[in-house]
């Protein structure tokens, strides 16, 4: 597995290095694994969203925050600064239980790696993601194309999530966003410092053993 830090990008930016690797790692490329930070955008899945949207769209614009229509699963959520996203483009076809099992495994990720900071948090019967009762910190939407993944998931890092206050989170009234630094009350935790436990996390789940790290790698 290649994994490879992105910094900050935009989403659209974000989403066609991913369709670009997409068709490589269907024919035969190395699995990839992209990690990085997204500018203030909100985005809305398969299964709708905009009903979902508290805000119009011109005080979106006069406040710099995008919106974007995906191809992944799930419904509405948002993408900001402090927001760790983990995008893997993973063929799908030959491991076994396909979707499902990846599925499971990215919310494993997420388990392992805030159980890493102190944090014990579940997953949610009939609520895809991760939370602590009725708090969601990450929220996972995959998409797929020629049995590769592609979109994945965003943990909420840093204490800031008051963008989630413009949507209902994931078409869920019930559901309220957290963070890591919330949770712990520890503003010290750094986006980084969770990043390189993920990708720790990553390559213990999906991989027999540890790779060496690519020159652009985590």
């Amino acid at each position: 597995m290649q994994i490879i830090d992105l910094g900050l990008i935009s989403y659209t930016q974000a989403e066609e290095l991913q369709k670009a690797r997409v068709e490589d790692v269907a024919q035969g490329a190395e699995n990839t694994l992209y990690l990085l930070e997204h500018p203030k955008v909100i985005t809305f899945g398969r299964n709708g969203g905009r009903e979902h949207l508290h805000v119009s769209d011109n005080m979106l614009e006069q406040m710099g925050i995008e919106t974007a229509r995906t191809a992944r699963g799930g419904n509405i959520t948002c993408h900001f600064p402090g927001q760790l996203v983990a995008y893997p483009v993973f063929r799908i076809a030959s491991r076994p239980g396909g979707m499902r099992s990846l599925f499971y495994d990215l919310e494993e990720v997420v388990i392992r790696t805030l159980a890493h900071f102190g944090l014990q948090t579940q997953r949610c019967e009939g609520r895809p993601g991760v939370w602590i009762e009725n708090r969601k910190i990450c929220s996972i939407g995959i998409a797929m194309r020629r049995w590769t993944s592609y979109h994945g998931l965003a943990l909420n890092v840093c204490r800031d999530v008051s963008l989630f206050e413009m949507i209902t989170l994931c078409g869920l009234a019930d559901a309220k966003a957290t963070s890591l630094q919330a949770e712990l009350n520890d503003e010290s935790v750094t986006v980084q410092e969770v990043k390189n436990v993920c990708a720790r996390e990553f390559r213990t789940i999906f991989t027999d053993s540890a790779v060496a790290s690519h020159k652009d790698s985590v």
